[in-house]
């Protein structure tokens, strides 16, 4: 991939070239020191993938992001010195439509710094050419029956642009005791936890994160929070498990709304958020043909549109619809139960 460094400390900067020209893979396309050059050249030099630090003078880099993708939209990876001491600007960031967020790497050799961006670099590239999911299998139905759940859940699925969305979603009101909702975020493992501390910030209900056999609890949102694919088995109880191996989008949307579709007892209002890629069109597909209400965010209000325009173009989505109605609906699905 073309890839462009914006970071306005020399030391970094250089280490991210390193980095990158020691690949046979990747070449470095530009280095820019601000986000107002940064811009300037993803509009004369469009790379497919930019390396963008948090702080630099000038706009910052969750606004150079903003812009990026309003005005020459590509491939964003947050790359910044301790990411998990900027948590605000990291969600506002990946909000802003950044795909994913690592730590700097440094000349002097940080264990496995090296290593960790270019994971994160070979994972953004088989996003950005993923043109289709692989077909992910339904979990078998196992034959004890369900416990006592709330009679409501709902399933959201996000990606790029998804902590803002997905609190914009769930601000301004709160999930009654006859409801429980589950996101599936495309983030890191590492970023999960923090990921649920800032969304309780910034809604009303409690968020928690899903440790593998656990029941939903209701009124609360839950956050799957590991790279593995989160389902729902037939006792209803959350589980993780690494299949599909070589699937690029995890946790998967399509694996857990399939696994919903398959073994949810009750009523579901499933949405797929803003987002790159296919993910979760057939997962919503599997929920709209059992009969569930299934949405998906409209353009306008979308960071990315991908993964909407996949669920649309599928037939999976019963309504498209800007975030603020699409909150609205839920609501009032809400009052039924």
């Amino acid at each position: 991939m073309r890839i462009g460094i914006v970071n306005d400390r020399p030391m970094a900067a250089e280490a991210l070239r390193r980095v990158i020209a020691a690949t046979a893979d990747h070449q470095v396309h530009w280095i820019a020191r601000s986000g107002e050059e940064a811009l300037r050249l993803c509009l004369s030099q469009r790379p497919d993938l930019v390396l963008m630090d948090l702080v630099m003078p000038g706009i910052d880099g969750v606004e150079a992001t903003r812009q990026i993708m309003a005005q020459a939209p590509c491939a964003i990876l947050i790359v910044t010195s301790n990411p998990q001491d900027q948590v605000g600007q990291v969600f506002r960031a990946l909000g802003a439509g950044a795909l994913d967020v690592t730590a700097t790497p440094v000349l002097a050799g940080a264990p496995g710094g090296e290593a960790a961006l270019l994971a994160k670099i070979r994972t953004i590239g088989k996003l950005v050419k993923a043109a289709a999911p692989a077909r992910a299998p339904l979990p078998s139905r196992a034959p004890t029956a369900p416990p006592s759940v709330p009679p409501h859940l709902l399933a959201v699925g996000a990606s790029t642009g998804g902590p803002l969305a997905v609190a914009r979603l769930l601000a301004g009101w709160t999930l009654p005791a006859s409801a429980c909702a589950v996101v599936v975020q495309h983030i890191d493992a590492h970023f999960a936890d923090l990921f649920a501390k800032w969304l309780g910030e910034q809604i009303s209900s409690p968020v928690i994160v899903i440790e593998h056999d656990s029941l939903p609890r209701a009124g609360h949102v839950h956050i799957a929070r590991t790279n593995d694919h989160l389902v729902l088995d037939g006792r209803c109880h959350f589980g993780y498990t690494v299949e599909p191996r070589d699937y690029p989008f995890r946790p998967s949307v399509d694996v857990f709304f399939q696994s919903v579709a398959r073994h949810w007892p009750g009523a579901v209002t499933a949405a797929v958020l803003t987002g790159m890629g296919r993910d979760g069109a057939a997962g919503l597909l599997a929920l709209r043909t059992a009969g569930h209400t299934t949405l998906a965010q409209d353009q306008a209000s979308s960071a990315v549109f991908g993964m909407p325009r996949a669920a649309q173009d599928v037939g999976a989505a019963q309504h498209v619809l800007p975030i603020e109605s699409m909150s609205q609906l839920i609501r009032a699905r809400m009052d039924l139960f």
